[in-house]
């Protein structure tokens, strides 16, 4: 697809997958989403100012391991997201209000339109930054997803647009052939620093990003049938209508989406 089609798909999806993930207790809660009226600090990518804030909680208490649970107090399962959403670029940080400075997930995005992911360095990181970041491809079609993640209605490789006549996504090379193309590169940036269970977490943060960032994606182009078509105008009207069922599925018993397997069973 196209970056501009992207803005629409993105949005979307992540009101759809909100509702996927959201119910009994766990999930997804908006408090704000409104046009950015100030920057953060430090302030957005130069020439990124105009676009749209929003601010959520993540109630994750069924979505992390066993074992982290185990050593993490209740009030610590919850999450603050605030995005400044720039589009083309984007910034997302995540923190804990039990963790303070503990814990420190950020995530910028820069979305390149006709380019399959050779840009060497699109979020203009020093020579110290490039010398630590770790590059990791996320192929929607080729990679391995989870047995519990798969559906085959979405699965990029059998899927076929109506609308558009795209897909499916067949071969090693499809990004190389296929057009439209873009690329989103995520720049993610993390810590946990708390004793016995630090690194077990951060590996863990990396492991369940590239997770998320392959798991939506398919989804992503798999619901183009769905999306397309539609304004920006139309996304707005579908985040608020979200957020009331949002703020439902979350009184609701049933916990839904990506939840933990030993939850899975006794739900």
């Amino acid at each position: 697809m196209t970056a501009a089609e992207y803005q629409v798909a993105q949005l979307y999806s992540v009101a759809e997958a909100s509702k996927n993930e959201t119910g009994g207790g766990d999930g997804i809660e908006v408090l704000k989403n409104h046009p950015i009226t100030e920057q953060p600090d430090p302030p957005l990518m130069d020439g990124y100012t105009e676009g749209q804030y929003t601010h959520k909680i993540y109630h994750i208490e069924h979505k992390i391991p066993w074992l982290i649970r185990k050593f993490a107090p209740n009030d610590s399962l919850s999450f603050h997201e605030k995005a400044w959403n720039a589009y083309p670029y984007c910034r997302t940080i995540v923190t804990n209000d039990y963790m303070k400075g503990d814990f420190f997930l950020k995530i910028e995005t820069m979305h390149v339109d006709n380019d399959d992911g050779n840009l060497e360095n699109v979020h203009k990181l020093s020579p110290e930054m490039l010398k630590m970041r770790e590059i990791v491809y996320v192929d929607i079609a080729n990679d391995p997803v989870r047995e519990t993640d798969y559906k085959e209605d979405e699965d990029p490789t059998k899927y076929k647009s109506t609308k558009t006549g795209r897909g499916p996504l067949v071969g090693q090379d499809w990004h190389k052939t296929m057009q439209p193309m873009m690329c989103a590169y995520k720049l993610v940036t993390y810590q946990f620093k708390w004793k016995l269970i630090g690194s077990r977490v951060e590996n863990f943060i990396g492991v369940a990003e590239r997770r998320i960032f392959l798991n939506f994606h398919r989804q992503v182009f798999c619901w183009t049938d769905r999306w397309h078509g539609m304004t920006m105008e139309d996304i707005r009207k579908l985040e608020e209508e979200t957020k009331e069922q949002l703020d439902n599925f979350r009184a609701q018993p049933e916990l839904r989406g990506t939840i933990e397997e030993k939850d899975k069973k006794s739900s």
